[in-house]
């Protein structure tokens, strides 16, 4: 499933819209402030971003721009504002696309689905994963903390790929553990990944004994803490 970031402070237009994404089979998650999306956009793994411009806390510009230091995610601008200076501009600080307000639905779906068509040549090359001070090149496996290369057996690096591509959400062992099976199905059980938590979290946490990534959810397993 794509996954649409769309971040706009009107309520109607909200509603309206990430309505309309949904049934078109997306995911949308939704931002109302810059604040707000500044910290939903470090859990990363977003196909496209919608952005207003004028934002009660900043602009959709300067989004744009904070964006594009780390991503090459396709951005949408979505705004009132049709001065052609503020296209112009909207253009080059690394936007994609360009709709102004009144617009059609049918116009507006049909320029997210053409950019989604074409996500996969905006995305990362080596489909980085990025959350709460922890990066992860898939590509090359390589995992850095605060700017620091950390060294992961297998299956620490495979627990923390799957915590990233589900950041916030609450896993339960069951899920960590079939993801854990390795290449000969050999099972793992429930101690050996109480054991990985431990292992994992000594290495990405800044204080294992209270950790702020990895969280313990009593009585339902895990949740990775992109806000941290």
């Amino acid at each position: 499933m794509k996954r649409i970031f769309f971040v706009e402070d009107d309520l109607s237009l909200i509603h309206g819209l990430s309505f309309a994404l949904r049934q078109q089979g997306y995911e949308v998650i939704i931002a109302r402030t810059c604040l707000e999306a500044e910290t939903l956009w470090q859990a990363g793994g977003f196909d496209l971003a919608i952005l207003d411009v004028t934002l009660p806390d900043g602009s959709g510009f300067d989004l744009c721009r904070r964006f594009r230091q780390s991503s090459k995610v396709p951005i949408l601008f979505l705004t009132a504002a049709d001065e052609e200076t503020d296209v112009i501009m909207g253009l080059d600080i690394g936007g994609d696309d360009y709709i102004t307000k009144p617009f059609k639905l049918a116009i507006f779906l049909s320029r997210v689905n053409a950019l989604l068509r074409r996500s996969g040549d905006f995305r990362q090359p080596d489909d980085t994963l990025q959350s709460g001070g922890i990066i992860v090149h898939q590509l090359t496996r390589e995992v850095i903390k605060d700017g620091a290369p950390v060294e992961l057996t297998a299956s620490e690096y495979k627990l923390l790929c799957f915590f990233l591509e589900h950041p916030n959400l609450v896993l339960s062992p069951e899920q960590i553990l079939s993801r854990l099976w390795d290449c000969e199905q050999n099972y793992i059980d429930s101690s050996t990944l109480t054991v990985y938590i431990r292992r994992l979290r000594a290495k990405i946490e800044d204080d294992p004994s209270n950790p702020k990534r990895i969280i313990t959810v009593r009585r339902m397993g895990y949740k990775w803490n992109a806000a941290k």
